[in-house]
């Protein structure tokens, strides 16, 4: 360091100001609106296209028809999903869609795979 001066002015100026960080898991976090966390899946709105499997850059969801009517659901492995929302973007019907949620750490990798119909 060639002036160790300069940093107590700083220093100084930090120690009257509030803290930044809050008392998590206590407080819980405010995230912003368009926030993208766990991928929420509405088979209503589904139509079996599977636009949302085939523009995902980690290849974590599985879309399947379940019996022999249109209904569909969504495999998600959370475990691969980057949160990067490009299935929410991608799906004509809307049947996607992103969540605030963001706590999703788990002690089994096998809780990370989630099935939504």
């Amino acid at each position: 360091m060639k002036h160790p001066g300069k940093m107590i002015p700083e220093v100084f100026s930090n120690l009257t100001k509030p803290a930044v960080t809050v008392k998590y898991p206590y407080e819980k976090a405010k995230v912003p609106e368009n926030f993208r966390g766990k991928i929420s899946f509405n088979s209503k709105n589904c139509i079996g296209c599977k636009m949302c499997m085939r523009d995902c850059p980690a290849k974590a969801i599985t879309i399947e028809k379940v019996g022999e009517e249109k209904v569909f659901r969504a495999k998600f492995e959370l475990d691969n999903c980057i949160f990067c929302a490009q299935c929410v973007d991608s799906c004509p019907r809307k049947a996607l869609s992103s969540t605030p949620e963001f706590e999703l750490a788990q002690y089994e990798k096998a809780k990370l795979k989630v099935i939504q119909e």
